[in-house]
């Protein structure tokens, strides 16, 4: 006599779920019936039911993967979604899209948004079934969402203050890529030392996005052992500025917060960025290529720019104290990309609101009063000693000079470096390290006369260590 078996468990595809309800809807069927005809239980067919939107959802939407039977969420599905939405366009551009190809851009994605995440092939494999998408012969993807078409050239005076006029002043932001010599000296311009930055503020100053720094190498020396989460500003391996990844996070963010905003950009930026699709929380609005009109107000940016000097001008003459006969490029060489994030960061927290309010509205970027002309010495921080004004002014607008030529410490290969290889990594500092730096700097206060305002810092850093150390 033949032992009863254990009942074999019958998933049904997506394709065969669509099936059910069309059966359930159209016909007089009960769920029993329906259940026997599927050959499955009578449950299986009352979840299909529950789940029934979001089943001709993923239907409808044309990327899901019809013949699947069971639809695993991914644990990070924002680098998911950025991920479909690059490759969507990668698709309409005809570009011959590659495993590997994948595999990079979802790191990339991953830094940009901060999160720890290496993709495996396995990932890539689960990632490719959850969105239905395939390689061999070259086709186009439908998107699961008509793009719209690109928006047209506005006429300086006319169209752009009526669109503008849609937005509250808080609703409204500029942004621009800004170049930076990020280690230069008065005086001498490093041919490897530019990076990109963008910069990105609301109207009323009330809002400024996280800074995004693209530079030229892919693993920057000073990154080891450093957490991207802790990072103060975004980096980007590559000069050229990644708007497709950082406007997908941006319209997520807006979404997050229930807001539509605008977003001014130059008109070239607009005309590359046409094909992408999904922007449902940030309207882009293309300032006239024939317009002047910077889509962040210039006075904004040298003031970034004037307190990122200032900052690197304090570093450099730092370095000179701690070691005597050090010259300004010799300290300017150990200047870092990380040292360039931190600063940078400083620099645009820097930026006075007031001058953020009064710059859009004189410059016609947002609704309001034209103010009185600023102070130029609203715009710039105290001239540092050593330089005059005029001196100062010139520094700061340094990028408009010829660089000098030349090697760069950091980008020459590890192999020519002074002792080279992964022995030259400094050690990871420890919990010790950091106790011990704090009771230094503490002492170092106590000798040199600090303020009492500025203990009151130091006692909450000094906490938030020792909490660090305690985890």
């Amino acid at each position: 006599m033949e032992l009863c078996s254990k009942k074999k468990l019958h998933a049904l595809s997506l394709a065969e779920k669509i099936q059910v309800l069309e059966l359930l809807d159209e016909s007089k069927m009960s769920q029993s019936e329906v259940a026997r005809r599927f050959q499955v239980s009578q449950p299986q067919i009352s979840r299909i039911c529950k789940n029934k939107e979001k089943l001709l959802a993923d239907w409808c939407s044309g990327t899901a993967n019809r013949e699947r039977k069971r639809k695993r969420e991914s644990k990070y599905s924002g680098i998911d979604e950025a991920l479909l939405c690059w490759y969507h366009i990668a698709q309409a551009k005809a570009w011959d899209v590659t495993g590997p190809m994948l595999l990079h851009k979802a790191k990339e994605l991953a830094d940009i948004m901060g999160q720890d995440f290496v993709p495996s092939i396995g990932w890539l494999v689960r990632w490719k079934r959850r969105n239905n998408v395939g390689f061999g012969a070259r086709h186009v993807v439908a998107p699961p969402f008509t793009p719209e078409p690109p928006p047209l050239a506005p006429t300086p005076q006319a169209q752009l203050p009526l669109s503008l006029k849609d937005f509250s002043p808080e609703d409204i932001f500029g942004c621009a890529e800004v170049p930076l010599l990020y280690r230069a000296v008065p005086g001498r311009v490093g041919v490897c030392d530019r990076v990109q930055v963008l910069l990105c503020a609301n109207s009323r100053g009330t809002e400024k996005r996280r800074v995004l720094v693209s530079g030229l190498q892919a693993a920057p020396r000073c990154f080891f052992g450093v957490s991207s989460e802790a990072l103060p500003a975004s980096y980007h391996p590559d000069l050229a500025i990644p708007w497709s990844e950082w406007l997908a996070q941006f319209d997520r963010d807006m979404g997050r917060q229930g807001r539509q905003v605008a977003l001014l950009l130059a008109a070239r930026v607009v005309e590359e960025l046409a094909g992408l699709p999904g922007l449902g929380h940030v309207k882009l609005l293309p300032l006239s290529a024939a317009s002047t009109t910077p889509s962040l107000p210039s006075s904004v940016v040298r003031a970034f720019k004037a307190h990122y000097r200032r900052r690197l001008l304090g570093k450099l003459a730092a370095a000179q104290s701690e070691k005597a006969g050090t010259s300004l490029a010799e300290a300017g060489a150990g200047i870092t990309v990380l040292d360039a994030l931190h600063m940078a960061a400083a620099a645009w927290a820097k930026v006075p609101l007031q001058l953020i309010v009064s710059s859009f509205v004189q410059e016609g970027l947002a609704p309001g009063k034209t103010p009185l002309a600023p102070h130029k010495a609203s715009e710039m921080p105290p001239v540092p000693r050593g330089l005059s004004l005029e001196e100062f002014s010139r520094f700061v607008d340094l990028e408009g000079e010829e660089p000098a030529s030349g090697g760069c410490k950091e980008e020459v290969g590890t192999e020519d470096q002074e002792g080279g290889g992964e022995d030259s990594f400094e050690p990871l500092p420890t919990k010790a390290d950091a106790l011990r730096a704090l009771g230094t700097l503490r002492r170092w206060f106590e000798c040199n006369g600090t303020a009492p305002e500025l203990f009151e810092n130091f006692y909450a850093c000094e906490e938030e260590v020792e909490r660090l150390c305690c985890l």
